[in-house]
């Protein structure tokens, strides 16, 4: 793993403020989001974690669709935490956040159920995405499953056009393995099994992905299944 300048929202602390309004004006988060928690189908008595959780937003609405799953938000940005800790305030919803970064998660092994994310794997360099991967299947049960909305692939040269917006603000380093495709591919790297895209959005900003990925049930004779 390489040591990488750590990336807050939108790149620059100074945007943090504008965090919130310029995400959901460009990303059709509110459809994206809700697609990726239909997509994760929460259920009562699971430990979800969302990894780089930002503001809260995914979170929260996670937390309020499923009341009796324990949902825990994870970041590295303290100040972007301030804004989760009082957005889920504001709603009465009790949410425990950590601040960690991706690649050294606080968690034991098999913690979690399901791990969410959205719109953070564009931040990382190739290196530092497989790094968090492969902590993501560390901290899941066998079986586990991550779920993650990025941006991927462009649709078409207009969605490909669009993205050099993003590029410029997140880097070309960081973001180029996600417009070419290869987040499926660093998900089977990193031991994930089932791994697909499963849905594509179109997006003022470009193609937004929805991704999946299963950690290896553990079968009775202690083999790995793939199935």
């Amino acid at each position: 793993m390489t040591t990488q300048r750590y990336i807050p929202a939108l790149a620059y602390r100074s945007l943090t403020a504008l965090y919130d309004p310029i995400v959901r004006l460009t990303t059709r988060e509110r459809r994206v989001k809700a697609a990726l928690l239909k997509q994760a189908q929460l259920r009562a008595g699971q430990r979800v974690l969302d990894l780089a959780c930002g503001t809260g937003t995914l979170t929260l609405s996670a937390k309020q669709m499923q009341p009796q799953a324990t949902i825990l938000g994870v970041d590295g940005d303290p100040n972007i935490l301030r804004k989760a800790r009082n957005k889920c305030e504001k709603a009465g919803v009790n949410i425990h956040f950590d601040e960690a970064l991706a690649q050294r998660l606080p968690y034991a092994d098999a913690s979690f159920d399901l791990v969410i994310s959205s719109l953070f794997f564009h931040h990382l360099d190739r290196d530092n995405k497989l790094a968090a991967l492969h902590e993501i299947s560390r901290v899941l049960k066998p079986g586990g499953i991550l779920h993650i909305a990025d941006w991927g692939k462009a649709a078409n040269v207009f969605m490909r056009t669009l993205f050099y917006g993003v590029q410029m603000l997140d880097g070309f380093t960081n973001t180029s393995d996600n417009v070419a495709g290869r987040l499926v591919e660093f998900l089977v790297a990193s031991g994930f099994v089932q791994v697909r895209e499963t849905t594509r959005f179109a997006t003022v900003l470009g193609t937004l992905s929805l991704y999946q990925g299963q950690t290896p049930k553990v079968l009775d004779s202690g083999l790995e299944s793939i199935l």
